[in-house]
């Protein structure tokens, strides 16, 4: 497999986040009157971006859900997180042995706010592998499932993006990976934090994985020097 740098996901693929995320929005969904387990909030939103979902709320809702209440979810959010987001299982040693082979070109490419995104990159212990190649969905035109992060990613990295390997673990990810001209392999261990693997292969991902520590290899990359 041919690829001149590597464009992580953030929620689901470096970090393991979107039980944390889900349970504060399950609290405050349910303060609005929406009964939704943890499981129906986790597959409705996974892979969207909150903003992009307000008007849902709202109409679900029937209340007038805008900027004060999306600052508020941040708030409560980020609190949880910074108490116990954690690195993905072996996602920092595959992130240490890509970096080296490819002299740095990686990139997080997430539909988070960037608050969240380097919050969570910096407790996970991942951000020095991430400096300055950090692209959030709320800062561009589009977010996914439209392609806009990664082309941006892509650009910074002065890659085209059909030489880009995406790592995703959304149906939406995938989406965004793959109308950007990258190829994109599937992270899916399991649970209904992520997309089940047949799903992101109908989505255009070419493989799917289920563990970190088997995402060099399967790029063809050594773990060690020889």
């Amino acid at each position: 497999m041919k690829f001149n740098a590597v464009l992580f996901d953030c929620d689901g693929v470096l970090v393991d986040s979107e039980h944390i995320s889900a349970g504060v929005l399950h609290d405050m969904l349910h303060e609005l009157g929406l009964s939704m387990s943890q499981e129906d909030v986790l597959r409705r939103f996974v892979g969207r971006t909150m903003k992009d979902e307000l008007p849902w709320i709202s109409q679900a809702s029937g209340r007038a859900i805008g900027a004060e209440w999306l600052a508020q979810f941040w708030l409560r959010r980020n609190d949880a997180l910074r108490k116990h987001v954690q690195a993905i299982p072996n996602v920092l040693d595959a992130v240490k042995v890509l970096y080296r082979h490819l002299n740095g070109r990686i990139a997080c490419a997430s539909g988070a706010d960037r608050q969240k995104l380097e919050l969570q990159l910096d407790k996970a212990g991942l951000m020095p592998f991430f400096q300055g190649r950090t692209f959030s969905g709320y800062e561009m035109a589009r977010s996914k499932p439209s392609p806009d992060v990664y082309l941006a990613a892509a650009a910074a990295l002065e890659t085209d993006p059909a030489a880009c390997i995406v790592i995703e673990d959304s149906v939406t990810g995938v989406t965004a990976g793959v109308a950007a001209g990258a190829t994109v392999l599937g992270y899916s261990p399991g649970g209904p934090s992520h997309s089940p693997a047949d799903a992101l292969l109908a989505s255009g991902a070419i493989a799917v994985f289920a563990d970190m520590a088997d995402l060099p290899a399967l790029l063809g990359v050594p773990s060690s020097r020889t």
